[in-house]
């Protein structure tokens, strides 16, 4: 079999911010590759620079040194037509309609009206809320909104979804929902995802790859296969194989030096 094409590549990427005047490193020498098609997850103790590093990755922020390729093209500002991004904040319009909502980006984008309609059917079928098109994000539950967020998202037709912390906020049975609901939808588009979470259940549990991250300045410490079969279910979450590579990603974090804001388990 043929190996896939690297859709993302870091290279030794470093940012550093002036707080009070002094420099503060929150990203050191960080540098991967994520297969296309890829389900890739993130996971680092809280304020080790998850958040900057997608930033980066989406164009939003500037690296100090590094870079980030896309498709072997360097990424200097935000690429619409590749990559897209889901917040832990749903971030919808609350006077639009979930419809509306979805088509909001592909208006600003000037796609034409029918193609954004057929866009905007498409993806309510896929992520299940077409009885809801008509509805406004206040008369939906955490996890629609959430769905309404990831379907205006695909409905851009973007190579890369980048998913920061996006079931944070849900409670944990939504949360596994959503996470069952995540894999259906990948698995129907071949989207490359790259996901930043503090579960270790939940990264493995989705991902291919988890890479591993330590106390700020941010490292890679660890790239973990998480090498379960496909389709995943909850019942290889007790399997001793799953109990070793979460305890693994966990002493690679508690090794840190500081032992501050350890991931959850």
């Amino acid at each position: 079999m043929m190996p896939k094409p690297i859709v993302i590549e870091t290279r030794h990427l470093r940012k550093v911010y002036a707080v009070n005047r002094q420099p503060t490193v929150a990203l050191d020498d960080v540098s991967f590759e994520i297969p296309e098609g890829s389900f890739v997850s993130l996971v680092g103790p809280s304020g080790c620079g998850k958040s900057t590093l997608l930033q980066i990755l989406a164009g939003l922020v500037s690296s100090t040194t590094g870079e980030v390729l896309v498709d072997g093209e360097p990424v200097t500002e935000p690429m619409p037509g590749k990559i897209t991004i889901v917040f832990q904040d749903s971030t919808l319009l609350p006077w639009k309609t979930v419809t509306e909502n979805i088509l909001f980006p592909l208006e600003i984008q000037g796609v034409p009206a029918a193609e954004r309609a057929a866009r905007a059917t498409e993806m309510l079928a896929l992520v299940g809320l077409t009885d809801f098109r008509d509805r406004h994000p206040h008369e939906l539950s955490g996890g629609m909104r959430q769905r309404v967020s990831i379907a205006r998202g695909l409905a851009q037709h973007p190579r890369i979804m980048l998913m920061d912390e996006p079931f944070g906020a849900l409670d944990e049975q939504t949360r596994l929902k959503m996470g069952h609901e995540l894999l259906r939808i990948w698995e129907a588009t071949g989207k490359t995802i790259f996901l930043i979470t503090h579960s270790l259940t939940e990264a493995l549990f989705l991902s291919d790859v988890v890479l591993v991250m330590s106390h700020r300045p941010g490292r890679i410490v660890g790239v973990i296969n998480a090498g379960l079969p496909r389709p995943r279910t909850y019942d290889m979450v007790g399997s001793p194989e799953f109990g070793a590579a979460r305890n693994e990603m966990w002493h690679l974090i508690s090794a840190d030096e500081t032992g501050e804001g350890l991931a959850e388990l």
